[in-house]
């Protein structure tokens, strides 16, 4: 049975919510990886250094017993970010600032409405070594859903690039080719994160045989031909500045078997398996370990993991729901097989 032994991974994009969820969330991507970089975007958003930390106590209350899992907390940017706050934030151990764009995903109403009046605030970040997560999509209702993140490269990244250029930006779950073109051709300063989602899935996914919500996320999935430039960024020459970021984000079943239908996929289940589905697929499972355990921890200043998880290349069948907050939730791939497993 062929096998594939690798570094613990980290997850540098993760949403694990709060109170309740994290009964759910919080054992499926400790047991899988080492850290993750916990989004801010809880009601209310966590905006301060106390805010994070008080948040992190109550992520490591819901671990299981002997679990050595670290979550990396950040901050969710709004208007009123200051230089202060940044040194404070450094102060406190925060690993990163996060931008949304107000109104772009989940829980982002509370976002950045103009980002170029916080040039010192970004100017500030880079000073303090402090590593800034962007979510590039415009918000102009005039943009087609589509095309959101390509306008936000050039009415927004690369004009902040150019102002602030000592900046470290970690582009989040990017999902096009220009995204993918522009973190290759940008300094040692800019990097990305690639979901198990947009490896995988295209926007066929959602919208052909019916409407299927559990495929909707933001931003959402592209046509395949993005999906194909990603795996090339994710294993060719510049794949050391792409890293995992599973974006998994749980939303009870209901909510998104609705009228509005939240964003939001909920892979951490399965990520590693995913991503080596994918890989596997790609011809290039000798590429995993950098994308899942290396690229990302060189990319935040962090240690290597020093211990490993193993693959079993063996089928296992998704359940098609988990228990979650006194509803269901709906996991990536639910009541299908995924061809790899984590052996615990």
């Amino acid at each position: 049975m062929q096998t594939l032994t690798i570094i613990r991974p980290d997850d540098m994009h993760l949403h694990l919510r709060d109170g309740g969820a994290l009964q759910t969330t919080v054992p499926y991507t400790a047991r899988q990886m080492a850290r993750a970089v916990i989004m801010p975007n809880l009601k209310p958003p966590v905006v301060s250094p106390a805010d994070a930390l008080a948040y992190k106590q109550r992520i490591l209350a819901a671990l299981p017993a002997g679990s050595r899992f670290e979550p990396l907390m950040t901050l969710y940017l709004t208007d009123k970010a200051t230089p202060a706050l940044v040194r404070e934030a450094k102060a406190a151990g925060i690993a990163a600032f996060k931008l949304y764009p107000a109104g772009a995903t989940t829980n982002s109403d509370s976002g950045v409405t103009d980002l170029f009046k916080l040039i010192p605030v970004l100017e500030e970040m880079a000073r303090q070594g402090i590593l800034f997560l962007v979510h590039g999509e415009v918000t102009d209702p005039e943009i087609d859903i589509f095309d959101r993140e390509t306008a936000f490269i050039e009415r927004v990244m690369k004009p902040v690039l150019a102002r602030v250029p000592e900046l470290k930006v970690v582009f989040e779950h990017i999902t096009t080719a220009e995204a993918a073109q522009l973190v290759c051709q940008s300094g040692g300063n800019v990097a990305a994160t690639v979901t198990p989602q947009h490896l995988l899935l295209n926007r066929n996914d959602i919208l052909v045989g019916g409407v299927r919500p559990h495929h909707y996320c933001l931003p959402v999935l592209k046509r395949e031909t993005h999906r194909k430039a990603l795996i090339e960024a994710v294993t060719g020459a510049k794949s050391h500045k792409f890293f995992l970021g599973t974006d998994s984000a749980p939303h009870e079943k209901a909510a998104k078997e609705n009228a509005c239908g939240c964003a939001g996929i909920f892979s951490a289940m399965t990520a590693v398996e995913l991503y080596a589905e994918a890989f596997e697929q790609a011809g290039a499972l000798a590429k995993l370990e950098a994308f899942a355990s290396q690229n990302g921890a060189r990319f935040y200043g962090l240690p290597e993991n020093q211990d490993t998880i193993t693959l079993v290349k063996q089928p296992q069948t998704v359940p098609e729901s988990l228990p979650y907050c006194g509803g269901l939730l709906v996991p990536m791939r639910a009541g299908q097989t995924v061809g790899w497993t984590v052996r615990y």
